[in-house]
């Protein structure tokens, strides 16, 4: 064996932090320490097709499995490329570390190739802990302090490695001066909430009569916590969209997903309620809660900067969610029945008659509620779901119900499209023998999805279940911003800009040797999604879809909105009939469910 180099210390570090896989894109500027990984055999190196996809792997990573996603690139482009999924781990909150190389120190300052500032390039997206290593003994300190500042921070940390340094012989670390010796653990708080913000927070509760939940994904474990609380006191469940999979949505207080793609209850929730409990969320869409001043609010984060972001509340409890709801359970009073309750009950069923009318109506040729909806009550009890960013995302919010425990992740903040298949890919590495679901639209695919679905081909005949299904919804258009458009704009589409070119979805699947499946009939969907749920490799559903079905909000405020979507299609002309007409069905939809 050679002499051992700052490389290979850096993927021993890397594997104290108990890291499986690494997601990037090889490059001169990190030759180095590819070459020690190669020499390690650990950690797995996965090779994307693009550092912006890898760097959407070791954000899917981090979401699926909880633990630190490690990307890994050249200086540079490779560099540049990283931002997005760097960014997409800082406004979802999720632990990343980013280890990038830079061109050797001799040089830096020359305006040398490739050369950038990587210190300032990541200022802003790694203002939780960035660091270039100027010396062999630095190596572990740093990568010490990057783990430990993405996890305590669940945000992205950034590790440049001159390449000179990378070269240069392993240290011997002694105990001197000027060296600083550190250890790879970490291990997470327990914060636990005061008794005297407990009793606050429950006399608050106690006095509402009309109490909601906004539930984010700081409660990803205290769903049942979240159900009992709720059913004692009869209290409105509504989710951000991060929060949708750790609510059951099949209870009866469960109104879904809240904001501009959510559902009619959880409009009807959050719109009349007296008293708003926020668990784990810092959801942006502030325009969906209630009122300021409409009712009085309780935040429960563990967190404590994040409380009141978002809302005006009155009391602050600081501390794991889960221990919060079962102290709180013991102290509020119970209410078996109430006017309160009965109205939840009442615009929960009535949202779901409206989601079930909404998929059954006809569209040309395949109504994309439909699509999405068929995949409720397939999806396996062990599945793991990915989203893209889209219209695609109204149906998931508002069709798909997803059993206990299965995990669905998107970038939700940042709504970065692309993200569907890497963060898919990412799920199906951290468990190969777990079923994926992706979902997307054709401008997500042909942003990013094509290319990494050589990836999927490259990977799969190694895995245990080698089911990987991605449904791509047709329509030729990038429906959710024109839709934005003729919403919030009251401009009419856009040819240019909106139309995406044709491409067969399908066909390319079966050229990289996967299945391919095409609907064009909405009768065609249900067999398709129970064929591709027992395949024997991945399979894309390419679903012909309508770009005409309106991305209504589902509010009252969505009566206005749907009466500007209407002036911005008598704009358009003749050829917008058919989707007027689906407008102005989606609109009596909602009407006559309210008025019954």
């Amino acid at each position: 064996m050679g002499e051992r180099l700052v490389a290979d210390v850096i993927v021993d570090r890397l594997q104290a932090w108990g890291v499986d896989r690494i997601f990037g894109y090889s490059g001169d500027g990190i030759n180095t320490v590819l070459g020690a990984l190669r020499r390690s055999g650990s950690p797995e190196f996965v090779q994307a097709r693009h550092e912006e996809n890898a760097a959407f792997m070791a954000v899917g990573h981090a979401k699926y499995t909880g633990q630190p996603g490690v990307m890994l690139s050249t200086q540079g482009p490779g560099a540049v490329h990283l931002l997005n999924g760097l960014y997409d781990a800082k406004m979802d909150s999720v632990p990343v570390v980013a280890i990038i190389g830079q061109q050797s120190r001799s040089v830096l300052g020359s305006a040398y190739m490739q050369e950038i500032d990587l210190l300032n390039l990541t200022r802003d997206v790694a203002s939780s802990f960035r660091q270039q290593v100027n010396s062999p003994e630095q190596v572990p300190l740093v990568l010490d302090r990057a783990f430990k500042a993405a996890l305590a921070d669940r945000a992205p940390a950034v590790v440049i490695i001159p390449h000179d340094v990378q070269q240069a012989p392993a240290p011997e670390l002694e105990q001197e001066h000027g060296i600083v010796t550190s250890a790879p653990v970490w291990s997470p708080p327990n914060v636990v909430p005061a008794l005297a913000d407990l009793e606050a927070a429950a006399e608050v509760i106690n006095a509402g009569e009309r109490v909601a939940f906004l539930v984010g994904q700081g409660a990803r474990g205290a769903g049942r916590q979240v159900e009992a609380l709720a059913q004692k006191i009869g209290a409105g469940i509504t989710t951000s969209l991060m929060g949708k999979p750790y609510v059951d949505e099949s209870h009866p207080l469960a109104a879904g997903v809240m904001g501009h793609l959510g559902t009619s209850a959880s409009g009807t929730v959050l719109g009349e309620c007296d008293t708003l409990v926020i668990i784990g969320s810092n959801d942006p869409w502030t325009e969906f809660y209630p009122p300021p001043g409409a009712a009085r609010a309780v935040q429960i984060d563990v967190d404590a900067a994040a409380i009141g972001n978002r809302y005006p509340v009155d009391v602050a409890v600081t501390g794991d969610a889960a221990a919060a709801l079962e102290a709180l359970d013991l102290l509020v009073k119970p209410r078996t029945d109430s006017p309160w309750r009965s109205r939840v009950e009442e615009a929960v069923q009535n949202w779901h008659r409206l989601a079930a009318e909404r998929a059954a109506t006809p569209a040309r040729p395949v109504n994309p509620e439909l699509a999405v909806r068929e995949l409720s009550g397939r999806l396996p009890e062990n599945a793991q779901v990915a989203v893209d960013v889209g219209s695609v995302v109204y149906w998931y919010a508002r069709q798909l119900r997803l059993p206990a425990g299965v995990p669905a992740h998107l970038s939700s903040t940042l709504a970065s499209m692309g993200c569907s298949i890497p963060y898919g890919l990412a799920a199906k590495l951290s468990d190969p023998a777990r079923a994926v679901v992706a979902l997307s639209g054709d401008g997500a695919m042909q942003m990013a999805g094509l290319s990494e679905l050589i990836t999927v081909s490259r990977l799969w005949p190694r895995w245990a279940d080698p089911r990987f299904v991605l449904m791509v919804l047709n329509n030729g258009e990038l429906a959710e911003v024109t839709w934005e458009q003729r919403e919030m704009e009251g401009d009419p589409r856009f040819e240019q800009s909106q139309a995406l070119p044709d491409f067969s979805y399908a066909r390319y699947a079966e050229l990289l040797g996967l299945q391919g499946i095409r609907v064009e009939d909405p009768s065609q969907i249900a067999p398709a999604w129970d064929a591709a749920l027992d395949a024997d490799r991945p399979v894309v559903i390419e679903v012909i879809s309508d770009p005409d079905v309106p991305l209504l909000p589902p509010f009252e405020a969505g009566r206005q909105k749907g009466k500007d979507m209407m002036d911005a299609l008598v704009k358009e002309g003749p050829d917008t009939a058919h989707a007027r007409e689906l407008l102005e069905t989606y609109l009596r939809q909602e009407e006559n469910l309210s008025i019954s």
